[in-house]
């Protein structure tokens, strides 16, 4: 017995030798690649392991609540916000996740950056519906999947690569300023072709000391479209909302063509853009052999303005922008905006229901037979942004853009006011031109760095240019739950606060 447990506790010590001398031989390990802080583009840059190429992570979250409107950032103006009723949405919220990815790459041509923004949104929305037994209320909840209650929507803003003095893909309009509509706010402006970027190829040539000038051809159809009319085409209830015919628009035959030529220094910025348009229209009627009117060229120009360093304080800012176009209304009215406004108010003409605001903003009208009428429209904006220490800042800014049609648009579209809703004062005192404009304050506080409260009140003020004491006779709108009635043609203005709190990183 003694000799067999001998024999097992020495096989035991041989294994056990010798599995520590396999444990003592050398291993190669596999390299560890560390993350290393790439210097070449700023701060906030890292290369991606086992590569040449810097990616920068960033981004935002932001939350939102918007008073006495159905909108984002923007007036209650059409729809159930402008019916002003048991309908409108006295309360509106959002929330926002920002992912932003930067990459770059130093070649033998030159750098090769990458870029893309991804927005993760819910909103509130609102409801809709008419009731079965008549009786206007909510029948459902909003189907858009921006607001579903488990849902929301992935926004892609911005997708563009950089090489060469070269950008393809999705980025900022080289029409636009740094600020586009927003020179001290957040409220929507016009007086500016908008903040939304759009597909492009471009060129920028860099002659330093901060002078570039750019070329471009960008996608029109998303951004830069507003409505082509076929006031042939114009109903009563589409009258109603300020559309002023069937929107006539054929498929696209060219991209828009933008230039700019812009100087960036230390003392501020000095812009001016032009842009053309192709106004293709669609068929008179429901088939090729009505005919067509025949394409117009519209155009847009723009100068805008920045002062910085003001002697008011350190990094106080004064922005301008001034904006021309004809024919191509959405480089003022931007794409963030409504384009038809219908609000209502109270009334003081004897036998009116209620009073409304109407106004629509196009391109270009026409009817049956007849060539397109380009519309012209002309506005700026401008802020001023004041620091009063590192924490707190606050701003004032103001807008005022206009439309003009010709007297040629003019007549088509009163001939359908007064024999489609009996305008009181007939052609004579028919004039769809109107003004419209926003003015506002904002405060903002940052406790701490990149963290940041707001609040903002804006008033946006509707002038349309119908004779006073105008009336129009409008069907049930069953959708705002407007009754079918005299309504009074008359200014109106609507007011709203944001209240915001945003984290950057």
């Amino acid at each position: 017995m003694k000799l067999t447990k001998g024999l097992i506790l020495g096989s035991a010590a041989m294994f056990a030798g010798a599995g520590a001398q396999a444990a003592d031989l050398p291993i190669k390990a596999k390299a560890i690649e560390y993350v290393k802080i790439c210097s070449l583009y700023g701060a906030g840059f890292y290369y991606i392991p086992g590569t040449d190429t810097c990616i920068r992570l960033g981004g935002y979250l932001r939350a939102d609540t918007m008073l006495a409107t159905n909108a984002d950032f923007d007036a209650a103006s059409s729809g159930v916000g402008g019916a002003r009723n048991r309908l409108s949405n006295h309360l509106q919220t959002q929330t926002r996740q920002d992912l932003q990815i930067d990459t770059r790459t130093a070649t033998e041509y030159g750098m090769v950056r990458t870029f893309a923004e991804l927005a993760f949104t819910w909103r509130t929305g609102t409801y809709s519906g008419t009731g079965t037994t008549g009786v206007n209320g909510a029948t459902a909840y909003t189907t858009s999947l921006t607001s579903q209650v488990a849902g929301g929507s992935l926004g892609i803003y911005y997708a563009f690569i950089q090489f060469g003095g070269f950008t393809f893909g999705k980025a900022e309009s080289q029409f636009r300023t740094p600020w586009a509509e927003y020179p001290a706010n957040n409220f929507e402006l016009p007086g500016s072709a908008g903040w939304d970027p759009v597909n492009q190829i471009s060129y920028t040539a860099d002659f330093g000391q901060g002078i570039t000038a750019s070329f471009s051809a960008q996608d029109q159809v998303p951004n830069y479209q507003s409505n082509v009319w076929n006031v042939s085409g114009a109903t009563a209830a589409g009258l109603a909302t300020g559309t002023y015919g069937a929107n006539d628009i054929g498929g696209s035959r060219a991209p828009d063509l933008v230039a700019r030529v812009r100087v960036d220094q230390a003392w501020g910025l000095f812009q001016a853009s032009i842009a053309a348009h192709d106004n293709h229209a669609a068929y008179y009627g429901a088939d090729e052999t009505t005919g067509h009117p025949g394409d117009k060229w519209g155009w847009a120009g723009q100068l805008a303005l920045s002062i910085k360093n003001l002697p008011t304080g350190a990094g106080d800012t004064i922005n301008l922008t001034g904006v021309y176009t004809n024919g191509a209304s959405r480089y003022n009215f931007h794409d963030y905006m409504g384009n038809a406004f219908a609000i209502y108010g109270g009334a003081s003409a004897a036998g009116a229901y209620q009073s409304l605001g109407l106004a629509g903003v196009s391109d270009s009208v026409f009817v049956t037979g007849a060539g397109q009428q380009l519309t012209t429209t002309y506005g700026f904006n401008g802020g001023y942004t004041h620091n009063w220490n590192p924490y707190w800042n606050s701003s004032v800014f103001g807008a005022w853009a206009a439309v003009r049609y010709n007297n040629t648009a003019k007549g088509y579209i009163c001939g359908a006011f007064v024999t489609t809703l009996a305008l009181s004062t007939g052609v004579a005192g028919c004039n769809p031109d109107f003004n419209y404009a926003v003015v506002g304050t904002k405060t903002s506080w940052t406790p701490v760095k990149g963290f940041t409260f707001t609040g903002e009140l804006a008033y946006m003020m509707l002038d349309q240019k119908y004779a006073g004491g105008s009336t129009v006779t409008l069907p049930l709108q069953a959708s705002i739950a407007k009754p079918a009635a005299a309504y009074e043609l008359k200014d109106q203005g609507s007011l709203q606060l944001l209240l915001r709190a945003q984290r950057n990183f």
